[in-house]
Protein backbone atom coordinates (compact mmCIF):
# COMPACT_ATOMS: atom_id res chain seq x y z
CA UNK A 1 0.00 0.00 0.00
CA UNK A 2 2.67 2.20 -1.27
CA UNK A 3 0.43 6.02 -0.68
CA UNK A 4 2.59 9.52 -0.94
CA UNK A 5 3.26 11.24 2.47
CA UNK A 6 3.75 14.74 3.38
CA UNK A 7 7.88 14.48 2.56
CA UNK A 8 6.86 13.71 -1.14
CA UNK A 9 5.52 17.58 -1.54
CA UNK A 10 7.23 20.75 -1.84
CA UNK A 11 5.87 22.96 0.97
CA UNK A 12 7.75 26.06 0.90
CA UNK A 13 5.59 29.11 0.47
CA UNK A 14 1.95 26.53 -0.18
CA UNK A 15 -1.12 26.93 1.15
CA UNK A 16 -1.48 23.18 2.83
CA UNK A 17 -4.66 22.02 4.05
CA UNK A 18 -4.52 19.41 6.59
CA UNK A 19 -7.39 17.11 7.44
CA UNK A 20 -6.48 15.65 11.10
CA UNK A 21 -8.49 14.15 13.69
CA UNK A 22 -9.21 16.42 16.85
CA UNK A 23 -12.46 14.78 17.48
CA UNK A 24 -11.14 14.93 21.55
CA UNK A 25 -13.74 14.52 24.62
CA UNK A 26 -14.64 17.92 25.82
CA UNK A 27 -16.61 18.67 29.40
CA UNK A 28 -17.84 21.62 29.86
CA UNK A 29 -15.85 23.24 26.97
CA UNK A 30 -12.66 22.02 28.79
CA UNK A 31 -10.59 18.97 26.67
CA UNK A 32 -10.43 16.27 28.98
CA UNK A 33 -7.75 14.38 27.00
CA UNK A 34 -5.53 16.02 23.96
CA UNK A 35 -4.27 12.84 22.94
CA UNK A 36 -5.50 13.05 18.96
CA UNK A 37 -4.45 16.85 19.24
CA UNK A 38 -0.30 16.02 20.38
CA UNK A 39 -1.21 12.65 17.66
CA UNK A 40 -1.29 15.04 14.67
CA UNK A 41 1.81 17.48 16.27
CA UNK A 42 4.49 15.42 13.64
CA UNK A 43 2.90 16.28 10.36
CA UNK A 44 1.83 20.06 11.27
CA UNK A 45 5.34 20.56 12.97
CA UNK A 46 6.99 19.86 9.36
CA UNK A 47 4.63 21.65 7.46
CA UNK A 48 5.57 24.82 9.38
CA UNK A 49 9.16 24.18 9.43
CA UNK A 50 9.17 23.50 5.99
CA UNK A 51 7.74 27.05 5.03
CA UNK A 52 4.42 25.74 4.58
CA UNK A 53 0.95 27.18 5.81
CA UNK A 54 -0.83 25.02 7.18
CA UNK A 55 -5.22 24.92 6.89
CA UNK A 56 -6.35 22.51 9.75
CA UNK A 57 -9.69 20.80 9.26
CA UNK A 58 -11.66 18.39 11.82
CA UNK A 59 -15.16 16.96 13.34
CA UNK A 60 -15.91 17.11 16.23
CA UNK A 61 -18.92 15.20 17.52
CA UNK A 62 -21.89 14.57 15.62
CA UNK A 63 -23.97 17.52 14.70
CA UNK A 64 -27.10 17.28 13.15
CA UNK A 65 -29.11 20.23 14.14
CA UNK A 66 -28.06 24.19 15.26
CA UNK A 67 -28.73 23.09 18.75
CA UNK A 68 -26.47 20.26 18.50
CA UNK A 69 -23.77 22.69 17.82
CA UNK A 70 -23.31 23.92 21.59
CA UNK A 71 -20.04 22.52 22.97
CA UNK A 72 -19.11 21.18 19.58
CA UNK A 73 -16.69 23.84 18.58
CA UNK A 74 -13.03 23.43 18.06
CA UNK A 75 -12.66 26.89 19.39
CA UNK A 76 -10.55 25.01 22.41
CA UNK A 77 -9.10 22.74 20.23
CA UNK A 78 -7.36 25.17 18.78
CA UNK A 79 -6.53 27.26 22.23
CA UNK A 80 -4.51 23.88 23.05
CA UNK A 81 -3.03 23.44 20.07
CA UNK A 82 -1.37 27.28 20.26
CA UNK A 83 -0.06 25.87 23.63
CA UNK A 84 1.51 22.78 22.45
CA UNK A 85 3.03 24.14 19.18
CA UNK A 86 4.02 27.02 21.42
CA UNK A 87 2.59 29.68 18.82
CA UNK A 88 -0.34 31.67 18.20
CA UNK A 89 -2.97 29.48 16.51
CA UNK A 90 -5.75 31.38 14.28
CA UNK A 91 -9.24 30.17 14.93
CA UNK A 92 -12.15 31.11 12.00
CA UNK A 93 -15.66 30.31 13.59
CA UNK A 94 -16.58 29.50 10.14
CA UNK A 95 -16.47 26.37 7.80
CA UNK A 96 -16.49 28.38 4.62
CA UNK A 97 -16.97 32.51 3.41
CA UNK A 98 -15.12 35.71 3.66
CA UNK A 99 -13.75 35.25 7.23
CA UNK A 100 -12.02 32.07 6.57
CA UNK A 101 -10.83 33.46 3.31
CA UNK A 102 -9.26 36.13 4.37
CA UNK A 103 -7.84 34.27 7.50
CA UNK A 104 -5.82 31.89 5.20
CA UNK A 105 -4.97 34.82 2.60
CA UNK A 106 -3.48 36.38 5.72
CA UNK A 107 -1.06 33.43 6.47
CA UNK A 108 2.57 33.78 6.60
CA UNK A 109 4.72 30.54 5.95
CA UNK A 110 4.97 29.00 9.48
CA UNK A 111 1.59 30.14 10.09
CA UNK A 112 -1.83 28.26 10.77
CA UNK A 113 -5.11 28.35 10.88
CA UNK A 114 -8.19 26.15 12.35
CA UNK A 115 -11.50 26.24 10.20
CA UNK A 116 -14.61 25.37 12.58
CA UNK A 117 -16.19 21.70 12.81
CA UNK A 118 -16.67 20.39 9.59
CA UNK A 119 -19.56 19.29 10.96
CA UNK A 120 -21.39 22.09 11.07
CA UNK A 121 -22.51 21.77 7.72
CA UNK A 122 -24.00 18.71 8.68
CA UNK A 123 -27.02 20.87 10.10
CA UNK A 124 -28.12 21.99 6.22
CA UNK A 125 -28.10 18.68 4.16
CA UNK A 126 -25.11 16.62 5.48
CA UNK A 127 -22.68 18.20 3.36
CA UNK A 128 -19.60 17.11 4.77
CA UNK A 129 -21.12 13.31 6.06
CA UNK A 130 -22.58 12.93 2.26
CA UNK A 131 -19.10 13.94 0.84
CA UNK A 132 -21.11 17.12 -0.91
CA UNK A 133 -19.08 17.76 -4.16
CA UNK A 134 -19.48 21.58 -4.31
CA UNK A 135 -18.51 21.59 -0.40
CA UNK A 136 -15.43 19.83 -1.14
CA UNK A 137 -14.29 21.58 -4.20
CA UNK A 138 -14.94 24.61 -2.06
CA UNK A 139 -12.38 23.21 0.35
CA UNK A 140 -10.55 22.18 -1.91
CA UNK A 141 -9.74 25.45 -3.38
CA UNK A 142 -8.56 27.34 -0.30
CA UNK A 143 -5.04 25.31 -0.58
CA UNK A 144 -2.49 24.15 -2.88
CA UNK A 145 -1.71 20.88 -1.59
CA UNK A 146 -3.85 18.38 0.97
CA UNK A 147 -2.45 16.56 3.39
CA UNK A 148 -4.78 13.94 5.13
CA UNK A 149 -3.56 12.98 8.59
CA UNK A 150 -6.92 11.32 9.86
CA UNK A 151 -6.87 7.94 9.88
CA UNK A 152 -9.83 7.61 12.27
CA UNK A 153 -12.08 9.12 9.37
CA UNK A 154 -10.61 7.32 7.09
CA UNK A 155 -13.27 4.87 6.70
CA UNK A 156 -15.75 7.52 5.85
CA UNK A 157 -15.87 9.58 2.49
CA UNK A 158 -16.68 12.94 3.84
CA UNK A 159 -16.30 15.93 2.10
CA UNK A 160 -13.22 16.90 4.33
CA UNK A 161 -11.47 13.95 3.21
CA UNK A 162 -12.39 11.97 0.12
CA UNK A 163 -14.32 15.20 -1.25
CA UNK A 164 -11.03 17.45 -1.25
CA UNK A 165 -9.32 14.60 -2.58
CA UNK A 166 -11.13 14.08 -5.60
CA UNK A 167 -10.68 17.55 -7.16
CA UNK A 168 -7.11 16.30 -8.76
CA UNK A 169 -5.63 18.82 -5.38
CA UNK A 170 -1.88 16.86 -4.62
CA UNK A 171 -3.09 14.63 -1.97
CA UNK A 172 -0.51 13.21 0.68
CA UNK A 173 -0.30 11.16 3.59
CA UNK A 174 0.49 12.53 6.73
CA UNK A 175 2.94 10.84 9.35
CA UNK A 176 0.24 9.40 11.39
CA UNK A 177 -1.57 7.84 8.73
CA UNK A 178 1.52 6.78 7.15
CA UNK A 179 2.32 4.69 10.35
CA UNK A 180 -1.16 3.27 10.39
CA UNK A 181 -1.03 2.34 7.17
CA UNK A 182 2.15 0.62 7.74
CA UNK A 183 1.91 -1.23 10.64
CA UNK A 184 -1.96 -2.30 10.42
CA UNK A 185 -1.15 -3.26 6.70
CA UNK A 186 1.91 -4.72 6.70
CA UNK A 187 0.39 -6.85 9.58
CA UNK A 188 -1.95 -8.61 7.39
CA UNK A 189 -0.03 -8.61 4.16
CA UNK A 190 3.32 -9.46 5.17
CA UNK A 191 3.63 -10.79 9.21
CA UNK A 192 6.02 -11.91 10.84
CA UNK A 193 5.67 -15.42 12.51
CA UNK A 194 3.72 -16.69 14.08
CA UNK A 195 1.09 -14.36 13.86
CA UNK A 196 -1.82 -14.24 16.63
CA UNK A 197 -4.53 -12.18 16.47
CA UNK A 198 -6.73 -11.75 19.84
CA UNK A 199 -10.00 -10.12 19.20
CA UNK A 200 -12.59 -9.36 22.29
CA UNK A 201 -15.62 -7.29 22.66
CA UNK A 202 -18.79 -7.87 23.23
CA UNK A 203 -20.72 -9.17 19.32
CA UNK A 204 -19.42 -11.49 17.20
CA UNK A 205 -21.53 -9.49 14.54
CA UNK A 206 -18.88 -6.30 15.05
CA UNK A 207 -15.92 -9.03 13.94
CA UNK A 208 -17.24 -11.12 11.81
CA UNK A 209 -15.05 -9.67 8.67
CA UNK A 210 -12.20 -9.48 10.76
CA UNK A 211 -12.52 -13.40 11.67
CA UNK A 212 -12.90 -14.08 8.23
CA UNK A 213 -9.95 -11.90 7.00
CA UNK A 214 -7.75 -13.24 9.25
CA UNK A 215 -8.10 -17.18 9.34
CA UNK A 216 -5.94 -17.35 6.24
CA UNK A 217 -3.70 -14.68 7.66
CA UNK A 218 -2.87 -15.71 11.41
CA UNK A 219 -1.38 -18.66 13.07
CA UNK A 220 -3.77 -18.43 15.88
CA UNK A 221 -7.00 -16.56 16.91
CA UNK A 222 -7.82 -15.73 20.35
CA UNK A 223 -11.00 -14.95 20.97
CA UNK A 224 -12.50 -13.80 24.29
CA UNK A 225 -14.95 -11.61 25.47
CA UNK A 226 -18.69 -11.12 24.89
CA UNK A 227 -18.59 -13.05 21.53
CA UNK A 228 -16.99 -15.92 23.63
CA UNK A 229 -20.64 -17.53 24.27
CA UNK A 230 -22.07 -17.08 20.45
CA UNK A 231 -19.34 -19.74 20.11
CA UNK A 232 -19.69 -21.70 23.05
CA UNK A 233 -23.44 -21.86 22.02
CA UNK A 234 -22.46 -23.11 18.44
CA UNK A 235 -20.51 -25.44 20.10
CA UNK A 236 -23.37 -27.23 21.88
CA UNK A 237 -22.33 -25.55 25.38
CA UNK A 238 -25.28 -23.98 28.01
CA UNK A 239 -24.06 -20.04 28.47
CA UNK A 240 -26.43 -19.14 30.92
CA UNK A 241 -27.39 -15.55 30.68
CA UNK A 242 -24.39 -14.46 29.10
CA UNK A 243 -25.04 -12.75 26.05
CA UNK A 244 -25.22 -14.70 23.03
CA UNK A 245 -26.07 -12.77 19.23
CA UNK A 246 -28.92 -16.11 18.43
CA UNK A 247 -28.53 -15.07 14.77
CA UNK A 248 -25.09 -15.31 14.69
CA UNK A 249 -24.81 -18.73 16.25
CA UNK A 250 -24.99 -20.62 12.56
CA UNK A 251 -22.23 -18.50 11.38
CA UNK A 252 -20.07 -19.38 14.47
CA UNK A 253 -20.37 -22.88 13.66
CA UNK A 254 -19.08 -22.04 10.02
CA UNK A 255 -15.85 -20.18 11.41
CA UNK A 256 -15.12 -22.80 13.81
CA UNK A 257 -15.39 -25.84 10.95
CA UNK A 258 -13.50 -22.83 8.59
CA UNK A 259 -10.48 -21.90 10.68
CA UNK A 260 -9.99 -25.45 12.44
CA UNK A 261 -7.56 -25.08 15.64
CA UNK A 262 -6.20 -21.41 14.48
CA UNK A 263 -9.71 -20.12 17.10
CA UNK A 264 -8.72 -20.48 20.48
CA UNK A 265 -11.93 -20.35 22.83
CA UNK A 266 -11.75 -19.65 26.54
CA UNK A 267 -11.13 -22.83 28.67
CA UNK A 268 -12.54 -21.37 31.76
CA UNK A 269 -15.16 -18.48 32.68
CA UNK A 270 -15.40 -15.38 35.67
CA UNK A 271 -19.45 -15.79 36.46
CA UNK A 272 -22.06 -13.81 38.53
CA UNK A 273 -25.54 -14.08 39.14
CA UNK A 274 -25.55 -9.84 38.50
CA UNK A 275 -24.00 -7.48 35.97
CA UNK A 276 -22.16 -5.88 39.40
CA UNK A 277 -19.23 -5.51 40.98
CA UNK A 278 -20.91 -5.95 44.34
CA UNK A 279 -22.04 -9.52 44.24
CA UNK A 280 -19.38 -12.79 44.64
CA UNK A 281 -17.99 -13.92 41.42
CA UNK A 282 -17.11 -17.96 40.68
CA UNK A 283 -14.95 -19.15 38.25
CA UNK A 284 -16.56 -21.90 35.71
CA UNK A 285 -15.63 -24.34 32.90
CA UNK A 286 -17.71 -26.02 30.93
CA UNK A 287 -21.59 -25.19 31.06
CA UNK A 288 -23.06 -22.11 32.39
CA UNK A 289 -26.01 -22.78 34.01
CA UNK A 290 -29.24 -20.60 34.02
CA UNK A 291 -29.22 -17.54 36.11
CA UNK A 292 -25.96 -17.13 35.75
CA UNK A 293 -23.81 -15.08 33.83
CA UNK A 294 -20.14 -15.05 32.05
CA UNK A 295 -18.17 -11.50 32.12
CA UNK A 296 -14.60 -12.25 31.86
CA UNK A 297 -11.86 -15.33 30.52
CA UNK A 298 -10.52 -17.01 33.97
CA UNK A 299 -7.06 -17.53 34.72
CA UNK A 300 -6.80 -20.67 33.11
CA UNK A 301 -7.56 -19.04 29.81
CA UNK A 302 -5.48 -16.04 30.80
CA UNK A 303 -2.80 -18.79 31.11
CA UNK A 304 -3.37 -20.64 27.75
CA UNK A 305 -3.36 -17.27 25.95
CA UNK A 306 -0.28 -15.93 27.43
CA UNK A 307 1.52 -19.15 26.36
CA UNK A 308 0.24 -19.01 22.75
CA UNK A 309 1.56 -15.22 22.90
CA UNK A 310 5.04 -15.98 24.07
CA UNK A 311 6.64 -17.13 20.46
CA UNK A 312 4.43 -14.82 18.75
CA UNK A 313 6.27 -11.98 16.38
CA UNK A 314 2.70 -10.29 14.98
CA UNK A 315 0.13 -9.52 17.25
CA UNK A 316 -2.72 -7.70 16.76
CA UNK A 317 -5.48 -6.96 19.69
CA UNK A 318 -8.75 -5.58 19.65
CA UNK A 319 -11.30 -5.81 21.98
CA UNK A 320 -11.41 -6.44 26.05
CA UNK A 321 -11.49 -9.91 27.02
CA UNK A 322 -14.36 -8.84 29.61
CA UNK A 323 -16.49 -6.20 31.29
CA UNK A 324 -13.27 -4.24 32.03
CA UNK A 325 -14.73 -0.73 33.26
CA UNK A 326 -15.72 -3.50 36.32
CA UNK A 327 -12.55 -4.25 38.63
CA UNK A 328 -14.24 -8.11 39.10
CA UNK A 329 -14.08 -8.50 35.70
CA UNK A 330 -11.08 -6.73 34.83
CA UNK A 331 -8.35 -9.26 35.20
CA UNK A 332 -8.71 -11.11 31.65
CA UNK A 333 -8.11 -7.86 30.09
CA UNK A 334 -4.96 -7.16 32.31
CA UNK A 335 -3.50 -10.24 31.67
CA UNK A 336 -3.72 -10.45 27.89
CA UNK A 337 -2.30 -6.88 28.00
CA UNK A 338 0.65 -7.43 30.36
CA UNK A 339 1.35 -10.70 27.50
CA UNK A 340 1.43 -8.79 24.57
CA UNK A 341 3.50 -5.71 26.56
CA UNK A 342 6.19 -7.85 27.73
CA UNK A 343 6.75 -9.60 24.39
CA UNK A 344 10.18 -8.50 23.45
CA UNK A 345 11.04 -9.53 20.04
CA UNK A 346 7.49 -8.80 18.19
CA UNK A 347 5.28 -6.18 16.48
CA UNK A 348 2.33 -5.56 18.72
CA UNK A 349 -0.47 -3.85 17.44
CA UNK A 350 -3.88 -2.40 19.21
CA UNK A 351 -6.54 -1.31 16.74
CA UNK A 352 -8.17 1.54 19.18
CA UNK A 353 -11.42 1.91 20.62
CA UNK A 354 -11.12 -0.14 23.93
CA UNK A 355 -8.37 -2.29 23.83
CA UNK A 356 -5.77 1.14 23.40
CA UNK A 357 -7.85 2.40 26.92
CA UNK A 358 -7.07 -0.33 28.66
CA UNK A 359 -3.51 -0.29 27.44
CA UNK A 360 -3.37 3.30 28.49
CA UNK A 361 -4.88 3.01 31.65
CA UNK A 362 -2.67 -0.03 32.65
CA UNK A 363 0.45 1.82 31.76
CA UNK A 364 1.28 -0.57 29.34
CA UNK A 365 0.62 2.05 26.19
CA UNK A 366 4.71 2.96 25.73
CA UNK A 367 5.53 -1.22 25.20
CA UNK A 368 3.30 -2.12 22.21
CA UNK A 369 4.83 -1.31 18.81
CA UNK A 370 1.43 0.53 17.70
CA UNK A 371 -1.70 1.79 18.77
CA UNK A 372 -4.31 2.68 15.95
CA UNK A 373 -6.46 6.11 16.45
CA UNK A 374 -9.27 5.08 14.56
CA UNK A 375 -11.30 2.25 16.04
CA UNK A 376 -13.30 1.75 12.98
CA UNK A 377 -10.75 2.18 10.43
CA UNK A 378 -8.78 0.23 12.03
CA UNK A 379 -11.44 -2.57 12.35
CA UNK A 380 -12.54 -2.12 8.57
CA UNK A 381 -8.55 -2.10 7.61
CA UNK A 382 -7.96 -5.47 9.73
CA UNK A 383 -11.03 -6.68 7.29
CA UNK A 384 -9.53 -5.61 4.01
CA UNK A 385 -11.66 -3.38 3.29
CA UNK A 386 -11.31 -0.53 0.93
CA UNK A 387 -10.94 2.89 3.52
CA UNK A 388 -12.45 5.68 1.14
CA UNK A 389 -10.19 7.83 2.44
CA UNK A 390 -6.99 6.05 2.29
CA UNK A 391 -7.81 5.32 -1.57
CA UNK A 392 -7.86 8.56 -2.01
CA UNK A 393 -4.60 9.35 -1.08
CA UNK A 394 -2.12 9.61 -4.15
CA UNK A 395 -0.11 6.64 -4.55
CA UNK A 396 3.63 6.71 -5.41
Amino acid sequence: MAKKTVKDLDLKDKKVLVRVDFNVPLKDGVITDDTRIKAALPTINYVLENGGKAILFSHLGRVKTEEDKAGKSLAPVAKRLGELLGKEVTFVPETRGEELEAAIANLKDGEVVVVENTRFEDVDGNKESKNDPELGKYWASLGDVFVNDAFGTAHRAHASNVGIASTGIPTVAGFLMEKEIKFIGDAIAEPKRPMVAILGGAKVSDKIGVIKNLIPVADKILIGGGMTYTFYTAKGMTVGDSLVELDKVELAKELLAEAGDKIVLAVDIVTTPEFSNDVPTTVMSGNIPDGIMGLDIGPKTVELFSGILADAKTVIWNGPMGVFELSNFANGTIGVCEAIANLTDATTIIGGGDSAAAAEQLGFADKFSHISTGGGASLELLEGKTLPGLAAINDK
